[in-house]
This record gives C-alpha cells, sequence and structure tokens, in this order.
C-alpha cells in the first residue's frame, strides 16, 4: 500500500515529496491590483516550510474582470511577476512543487469590484445580472488562461491547475444548467468542455515540457452532474495532457447526492476510473492523519488539504510524527491562527466561517 510519505512523480515537473497538497485557498491578503502582498507570501512559503509536497496558492484571476473576491491574487498582467517571481523562488527553495491555480470567476465576479460592470457568463444570468459572452471574448478567455499560464512559468513556478470546479466560469461552460449557449461553446457535453480542453492544448502548446498541469473539477453542486463529470474526470485523466486530476469533493467518504449513484462512497466513483499516467488526489474533510490514510487506502495519489493546513501549517509533519494526528479543536483562538501564519485580513475572513475562530472575550 502505498503510504502518505511515498514520493509521487509526475510527468511533468518535480516530483512530490509525499503524498500533501495544499488546497488553493482563498486568502483574501493580496493588494485590491492584484500584486502579492508580503502577508500572503507568509502564509503560502510557510506552508512550504510545513512539509507540503506540492504547494498552491489561491485562486488567481486571468482576467481583471474576472475576480471573485476581494485581496485576490492577479496573474493577468506583467505587473504581477516581481511578486509571482518572489513567490516561486522562495517555495521552489523549500523543496516543495509550486504551483498557481489559475481561475476566472464569471457570473460569480461581485459588481463591486469590477466597477459596476456586469459579471461574465456563458449565457445571461438574471439572478447575477451577468452578460452572456462573445465568441470572440470566449476565445479571449481562452487566450488570457494560457497567457497566464505561460506568465507563471516566467515567474518559476513548477506549474498551474485550472480551476474547474465550484461554479467559477470553466465551470459554468461545463454545466447544462448554467451554460444555454447555440455555438460551440454550448449544447452538447463536447462543446460545454470545449473551452476547457482549448486552454489544456494551448498551456501545453506554449509552456515548456517539463511544466506541469492540473485541473480541480467538483462533481456537485453548481448545476454539475456526476455522470457527466466523470466522463469528463476520465477522458482529462487518460489524454496525457494533464499531469493531476484535483477533485473538490467537499466530503471525501460521503454517498453521492444523486440516487443513481447511492450506494458507495462520493470518493470511489473517481478511483475506479481509467487514469494513464495521470495522478488523481481529492479534498473534502481531510483533517485527520486517519483520513488522510483512509483516502489513500480508497485509491487516491495524493491528499487535498485545506482547513487542516489553515490550523496547522506544518500539517503532514504532524500527520507524519503521529498517524492518528487530530487538529486542534474549533472554535481556535484568534492567536493560534496569527501563529501559523495567517494576516489580519484572512483571519477576519475565517471569523466569517460558523464556529471556527473563537469570539474574543469581553470585559
Amino acid at each position: 500500500m502505498t503510504t502518505l510519505f511515498d514520493p509521487l512523480s509526475f510527468t511533468r515537473g518535480p516530483a512530490m515529496k509525499n503524498r500533501f497538497m495544499l488546497a488553493p485557498l482563498t486568502n483574501m491578503q493580496s493588494h485590491a491590483d492584484g500584486t502579492l502582498s508580503d502577508d500572503e507570501f507568509h502564509w503560502l512559503v510557510k506552508r512550504a516550510e510545513g512539509g507540503f509536497g506540492l504547494t498552491m496558492t489561491c485562486a488567481a484571476h486571468v482576467q481583471a474582470d474576472g475576480q471573485g473576491f476581494p485581496g485576490q491574487l492577479g496573474v493577468f498582467d506583467d505587473k504581477h511577476l516581481p511578486g509571482l517571481t518572489r513567490l516561486a523562488r522562495a517555495l521552489n527553495d523549500q523543496g516543495t512543487h509550486s504551483v498557481v491555480q489559475l481561475h476566472h470567476a464569471g457570473m460569480r465576479t461581485p459588481r463591486e469590484l469590477i466597477g459596476g460592470r456586469a459579471p461574465l457568463c456563458p449565457s445571461a444570468d438574471a439572478e447575477t445580472g451577468a452578460r452572456a459572452l462573445t465568441l470572440d471574448e470566449v476565445k479571449q478567455v481562452a487566450t488570457d488562461f494560457i497567457a497566464a499560464a505561460k506568465r507563471c512559468e516566467t515567474a518559476g513556478f513548477h506549474g498551474v491547475e485550472l480551476h474547474g470546479a465550484h461554479g467559477y466560469l470553466l465551470c459554468q461552460f461545463i454545466s447544462a444548467d448554467i451554460n444555454k449557449r447555440e455555438d460551440e461553446y454550448g449544447g452538447s457535453f463536447e462543446n460545454r468542455t470545449r473551452l476547457l480542453w482549448e486552454i489544456i492544448a494551448g498551456v501545453r502548446a506554449e509552456c515548456g515540457k517539463d511544466f506541469s498541469l492540473g485541473v480541480r473539477l467538483s462533481p456537485e453542486r453548481f448545476g454539475m452532474d456526476i455522470g457527466e463529470i466523470r466522463r469528463l474526470a476520465s477522458e482529462l485523466m487518460t489524454s496525457g495532457d494533464i499531469d493531476y486530476l484535483d477533485m473538490s469533493l467537499w466530503d471525501t467518504f460521503k454517498e453521492p447526492e444523486d440516487p443513481s449513484f447511492k450506494g458507495r462512497p462520493l470518493v470511489e466513483w473517481f478511483t475506479g476510473l481509467p487514469r494513464g499516467n495521470c495522478r488523481l488526489g481529492a479534498a473534502g474533510k481531510l483533517t485527520t492523519g486517519e483520513s488522510c490514510g483512509r483516502a489513500m487506502e480508497a485509491g487516491l495519489d495524493y491528499v487535498v488539504i485545506g482547513r487542516g493546513a489553515i490550523l496547522h501549517h506544518d500539517f503532514p509533519k504532524k500527520v507524519a510524527a503521529d498517524a492518528n494526528f487530530q487538529p486542534i479543536a474549533l472554535p481556535v483562538p484568534e492567536a493560534h491562527l496569527v501563529a501559523e501564519g495567517l494576516g489580519p485580513v484572512f483571519v477576519n475572513y475565517m471569523k466569517t466561517w460558523k464556529g471556527f475562530v473563537a469570539e474574543a472575550a469581553t470585559a
């Protein structure tokens, strides 16, 4: 049985020294123009120091009008290169596989972040006030994802991940519920996944042969159909074009919501798929040493750690020392998060997570 502490090789890019991947975690710590802040730099480098085999940034937007949250890291302009270069160098010095997650929020872009303009979507959306992208704009989205990947390579990162999950733009294209286009990017499964494949092809063509490429998908919520996502996952993994697939499951071992997929844990609907030379991992309530080990036993190649990494910058080292490691109990004191490398903005964001941060005692 493969253990959490065996190295994991990829077709492209350096091997992970262990099976722990840092999840791409929203932290709102970058500057308003998308340039890297010292707080975001410190947060990420501390995780690399803590032993993560792959350290991934938060979702970083590839177009100014694709911003998803305040203080989001940007990769849409060369003005971002100095900060990205500084970050890549520091991560690489720790022996971690360094990755930027590439993202466009689509209709989930808050208007106030983009000057009051309508957010963008495959099709007009009354609920969010999003307008449909023109065909030229769809092509530009692909161009900008590819340019962002090249920018990350120039900065020195080992690879990028395409954010195709959580109801953001690439996910919106995949969804038959959201995508009502009548051109080559809408309708059939092949058309709705076309943009993702075009971006993958472009990254492979523009970036070096040792530059890694991953994709994140979610099989439920946001108009996703688990049967379609299983098909897409299988096609991606066997294509030879990506190095790893990152499944965001929210709860790795729960049963799927879709009645026709009941009877097995959600993760097992993906570990049973053919994967060629692609590596498969998942995120979803993997917060203890025991749950991480169980996920590997279910057939994953690596585990993706979010909440556990917020609570403990050295989560991999904690599990190495104790296979049954359990994180600090919630709610945690604010001082604990500060000691773990979270800046003031990130701490305040964590206070919006119910029951995560202990309320300060009042006099």
